[in-house]
């Protein structure tokens, strides 16, 4: 029986909404928690400072990415990704199978592994399970995760179920691999991921392979990938249901109020996108009713905040005016504000969110949320 890393601190009465505290190598992390994307080392825009500031316990970065470049022999020497870029809280590492998978050109998946060449200088490599933990051992991830084959949107059910094959395959390799890793020394911990495209027996496959490797926590993978918002909700409230609930829960690639609200009603403690960023730096943000594009108009001479209700650094200091005439003179500190505004924004909403999980009102606390955020959306 894997150690147990995960307990559940209150549960909603009324739904899968749950808090809980997840214990990890450099520190505890309250769920329920958003993530941060630093894909190459660094959360695009912000200083970690910044990070600290806002409150956050854990990032992620991705391992595809690090390992082209800078690569291990850069890793090592540095002692590990947290070194490197001088942060000292928890980093989750994606295994890079989402890379992989939208670099679909350059890629050819077996039992072995897969093979592709490098988006960077068109270089030819192998990554497989066994490989992948090994990189996230020298990175040092906190949590690694296995490496799997994610299908999209569409994708026909032979071709999703020889991909869920493959990725159960993978992750009997990638335990086994950890399991030695973690005899020569290395704490960092490993997530499986559920996988099976959008067939309801295939993900229960999926959810079978994942009991049976009992790693320390579990992802839902291949949702938010082209399908549209009621299969989503559909498919989430499905591959939750088949997840052990002892066991820190994580879905992949979600960033937008609206989906991690329905995550953490069923039962999600974890996610991440780089959506408030890269939103952030094309001048998107969001606000309690509803996100909007600075570069309007009507922005020009507003005075105000992006958000009277947000207690943001960038809320109280600068006026919507003023990033209004950032973005349009293409500074760069307008991509540093918005990010920061809105990475706080997700941070507070989850941690609000959490609050009311305690209080026994999160359908009240989701509800008026959404209200406000959806028809200010419209």
């Amino acid at each position: 029986m894997t150690p147990a890393i995960f307990t559940v601190k209150h549960q909603s009465p009324s739904s899968g909404a749950r808090t809980g505290e997840l214990r990890l190598g450099r520190g505890n992390v309250a769920t329920p928690v958003f993530m941060p994307v630093g894909t190459n080392g660094t959360v695009k825009a912000l200083a970690n400072e910044d990070l600290k500031e806002i409150g956050f316990e854990i990032i992620l970065s991705n391992t595809y990415h690090l390992y082209l470049r800078p690569g291990t022999a850069v890793m090592e020497k540095a002692g590990g990704l947290h070194r490197f870029m001088n942060w000292d809280r928890n980093i989750l590492t994606d295994s890079g199978g989402f890379q992989i998978f939208s670099l679909s050109q350059f890629r050819k998946i077996t039992p072995e592994g897969v093979q592709f060449r490098s988006h960077i200088d068109g270089s030819s490599h192998m990554l497989s399970p066994e490989s992948v933990v090994e990189i996230q051992r020298i990175l040092g991830s906190d949590i690694q995760m296995q490496l799997d084959v994610c299908t999209p949107w569409g994708t026909e059910k032979k071709k999703a179920k020889a991909a869920l094959d493959i990725t159960s395959l993978w992750l009997e390799r990638a335990k086994k691999a950890w399991e030695e890793t973690r005899e020569r020394g290395y704490r960092g911990e490993l997530f499986a991921i559920l996988q099976g495209n959008f067939y309801r027996d295939l993900r229960e496959e999926s959810a079978a392979a994942l009991m049976r490797a009992d790693t320390p926590g579990v992802a839902i993978g291949g949702l938010s990938v082209g399908e549209p918002g009621e299969v989503f909700r559909e498919f989430l409230s499905f591959s939750a249901s088949l997840l052990p609930r002892e066991k820190p829960r994580y879905v992949m690639g979600i960033g937008t109020p609206e989906y991690i609200l329905e995550a953490i009603e069923q039962g999600i403690d974890m996610f991440d996108c780089v959506f408030p960023t890269r939103t952030g730096r094309n001048g998107h943000v969001f606000t309690h009713n509803g996100p909007f594009a600075l570069k309007k108009a009507e922005n020009s001479l507003d005075m105000g905040p992006i958000d009277t209700e947000c207690g943001c650094k960038v809320c109280r200091l600068y006026s919507r005016s003023y990033l209004r005439h950032l973005f349009k003179t293409r500074e760069i500190l307008c991509s540093m504000l918005a990010s920061y505004h809105n990475l706080y924004f997700l941070h507070d909403l989850v941690k609000k969110a959490g609050e009311a999980i305690n209080e026994d009102r999160f359908a009240d606390f989701k509800r008026e949320f959404l209200s406000r955020y959806e028809e200010g959306h419209k």
